[in-house]
């Protein structure tokens, strides 16, 4: 029997919420690193293996978004979603009773694979339910509620911290509540022309006929680029500020206050984003990266940072809902899935390579601030990169027209 469900409001928060356990991965635990390895200092070469504690999760999501994404075209997305919830919480509560180092990292690449499946599978049922403006505005919130969590579970993570190193893992457990929206206010939908009627049956799509590789590839190269700068405010603004004279509490609020330009950002997208095409936006973005890089290694001064950081944010966070919805355009149900894993797996990639491309800059070019001078010449390079998307673009409309 075929039941037909209405995608409303509460199917949306129902599957924008999960951004924030991606988000909770890393960030959460930020603040307790020093207590982490001041704990594990007896553990032979604990300088390298402790920190991997926060990025073996963000690895992991690089490496199996696209298999989490294969997973869930071919066994559907709900129930996955619903599995990897529950994974989310076991195994991210598991160091509050692990004393040793080799078992938290295995717990902690248990939270990737579950982090992994979470991401690409909320992403793509967000595009299977909604279309047109609605879907936009959906994925564009990700960006929003991402940036804004990241700053609220910073300070939830030192303010637990304080009361031990293993508290803040307790906080994993609130999965078991995106379990519950989701049971409640999703359903597995039957196919593109029936997103409101339920499946009876996994869809088993495996096959690659159709799939939009040069496009995708595009898009792929795009983000790699694109949140090398995305983050980079994010995690290197403490840093430059303390080359400022900002001592270290101080540096957290100043750096969350710039952020704040990432949710704006996001909102302007909502704006311009059915008014402009994808190259205009592109160019804008990139353009307003590369102001925000200069702005920040030519200030002087911590108010002349704080705004270059500012405005690099708001350039990041009309880049990222525009680089997802171009993504999610081009996916048909068949494969969204297999497309949304490598859209993510590519942005998780430039997360994980944006510390390493500024340290190597840093370390040719004086110091961070001239760093931050490389990083504005190279973000003017997504000027040309987004006149070629352009070509591209046009090049594959007028091939789908004479197909």
């Amino acid at each position: 029997m075929v039941r037909h469900h209405q995608a409303g409001w509460m199917t949306g928060v129902s599957l924008l919420l999960p951004i924030t356990l991606t988000t909770m991965a890393i960030v959460l635990l930020t603040p307790i690193l020093p207590n982490l390895m001041a704990e594990f200092s007896s553990v032979p070469n604990h300088e390298y293996w402790v920190p991997m504690i926060l990025t073996l999760p963000s690895l992991c999501v690089a490496l199996l978004c696209p298999l989490a994404g294969m997973l869930g075209d071919y066994f559907g997305r709900r129930r996955l979603l619903l599995f990897s919830f529950l994974l989310y919480a076991v195994v991210g509560v598991l160091p509050i009773f692990l004393h040793d180092l080799t078992h938290i990292l295995i717990s902690r690449v248990g939270v990737g694979i579950a982090e992994a499946l979470i991401y690409v599978l909320s992403t793509t049922m967000i595009g299977d339910y909604y279309k047109g403006a609605a879907r936009d505005r959906w994925l564009a919130a990700q960006t929003a509620f991402a940036s804004v969590s990241a700053l609220l579970f910073i300070v939830m993570g030192g303010f637990l911290g304080s009361f031990g190193w293993r508290i803040p893992f307790a906080v994993y457990i609130s999965a078991v509540l995106m379990f519950g929206l989701v049971l409640k206010f999703t359903w597995e939908p039957a196919s593109a022309a029936r997103p409101d009627d339920e499946a009876d049956a996994a869809p088993r799509n495996l096959s690659w006929a159709g799939f939009p590789w040069r496009t995708m590839a595009m898009i792929v190269l795009i983000t790699i680029y694109g949140s090398v700068f995305f983050y980079t405010v994010q995690i290197q603004a403490p840093s430059g500020l303390a080359e400022l004279g900002i001592d270290n509490p101080l540096r957290g609020i100043l750096t969350a206050v710039a952020s704040l330009g990432v949710p704006l950002g996001t909102f302007f997208y909502s704006r311009l984003s059915r008014k402009w095409p994808v190259s205009r936006l592109l160019l804008v973005e990139f353009a307003l990266l590369s102001l925000g890089f200069a702005l920040m290694g030519k200030a002087g001064n911590v108010p002349g940072f704080l705004i270059g950081c500012f405005v690099n944010q708001i350039g990041a966070g009309l880049l990222l809902p525009t680089l997802l919805v171009w993504s999610m355009s081009i996916l048909s149900f068949e494969f969204r899935g297999r497309g949304t894993g490598f859209w993510q797996s590519a942005f998780a990639l430039g997360q994980f390579l944006s510390p390493v491309v500024v340290t190597f800059s840093a370390q040719h070019n004086g110091g961070l601030l001239g760093a931050f001078m490389v990083l504005s010449i190279a973000a003017l390079g997504g000027v040309a990169i987004a006149l070629v998307a352009s070509r591209l673009r046009g090049a594959a409309k007028m091939e789908m027209a004479h197909g």
